[in-house]
């Protein structure tokens, strides 16, 4: 039947064109159907009503300030008249508890931060200061986000954090406003960008495929006063079976970005000075900036099992009174790592 309907196709094709000689009839064209293209990973954030996520938060930094015109990684150059080492970090604990449910539309988190605690090298005779980032143990707040990761509503994690700049600061005095060292970008990079690695994902909806990269932005804590942000390029790794279920392992590697999107929050408003280590140094640039992450996914429950990040940056800055043979030079090691406790 079906040779046929394609001879007599053929044959009506040749009268409307007006051929005047007979119609070579040939066997119809046979096209080789292309296999369908591999489809992507869909990844999607779910929660459970009732269920709550527990995840420990680390941040944690190396900082070598050298004074003289030495570089920081020469042996000859550590003299304690030109080098100034220290450290300081985070841990933190936070509870993520679903408010409202929706798997194809927003949902309701409560987050609580149910511990924090602050590390930090304290100059000699100098008992170290409360961090005002520990004020936010036993702090709560609420937000919405998208089966894609995407978070909706900041409005009450943005209060909070306003609200952990101003502690940052002394009692006002003739000195004006004096803010001591504080780890609140730390806790910003944590807690704003939750998820980016999959609400980063250009279509979300073709999924991704092993060897697949795409692009982001992350903030780049520091122990200075120093607003700028990494470039983040992610790539799906592998997809390996785990008795939790598929776990994706997905890389990640950071560049200096070029600037930071006005939408991040600023802990601090108007002007300032600043006490500690950096207090007398301006002008900060980042001279270079490079790290790798990774984080693993677990795509059948839709959920972050932990990630660990790290990246080392050169930073240069000025004296507000500049003084002959000074040259500050800073190198800073940093790691950030996230750990899911149990639900």
């Amino acid at each position: 039947m079906k040779t046929k309907l394609t001879i007599l196709i053929a044959i009506a094709l040749g009268i409307i064109a007006g051929c005047e000689r007979p119609v070579e009839v040939k066997e119809p064209l046979q096209i080789e159907k292309q296999p369908p293209a591999e489809a992507g990973e869909l990844f999607t954030v779910d929660f459970k009503e009732g269920q709550t996520l527990r995840y420990k938060f680390g941040s944690s930094r190396k900082i070598v300030l050298v004074w003289g015109p030495g570089e920081t990684k020469s042996k000859s150059a550590k003299d304690k008249d030109t080098v100034d080492e220290s450290s300081e970090s985070m841990e933190m604990v936070v509870a993520y508890t679903p408010v409202k449910v929706d798997p194809y539309g927003l949902t309701t988190i409560k987050a609580t931060c149910e511990s924090v605690n602050v590390q930090r090298t304290a100059r000699k005779g100098q008992r170290p200061l409360k961090d005002a980032v520990e004020s936010l143990g036993g702090k709560s707040f609420t937000f919405t986000v998208r089966p894609t990761g995407k978070i909706e509503d900041y409005s009450e994690l943005e209060k909070l954090i306003k609200e952990t700049g101003e502690k940052a600061f002394r009692p006002p005095s003739a000195q004006g406003r004096v803010k001591e060292p504080d780890m609140i970008t730390d806790f910003i990079t944590t807690q704003w960008f939750l998820w980016d690695s999959i609400s980063s994902i250009e279509k979300p909806t073709e999924g991704v495929s092993a060897g697949q990269s795409w692009k982001s932005k992350l903030l780049l804590p520091a122990p200075m006063v120093m607003w700028k942000a990494r470039d983040v390029t992610y790539r799906l790794d592998r997809i390996q079976q785990t008795e939790k279920g598929r776990v994706a392992a997905i890389r990640s590697s950071y560049s200096l970005a070029d600037s930071v999107p006005p939408s991040w929050p600023i802990p601090y408003s108007g002007s300032f000075q600043v006490s500690g280590r950096f207090g007398l140094l301006r002008g900060f640039q980042v001279q270079d900036l490079q790290g790798t992450g990774e984080e693993l996914f677990n795509m059948d429950a839709g959920r972050v099992e932990q990630y660990g990040q790290q990246y080392k940056m050169q930073v240069s800055a000025f004296l507000l009174f500049p003084l002959p043979g000074t040259n500050p030079q800073i190198s800073i090691e940093q790691r950030l790592t996230m750990q899911l406790l149990g639900d």
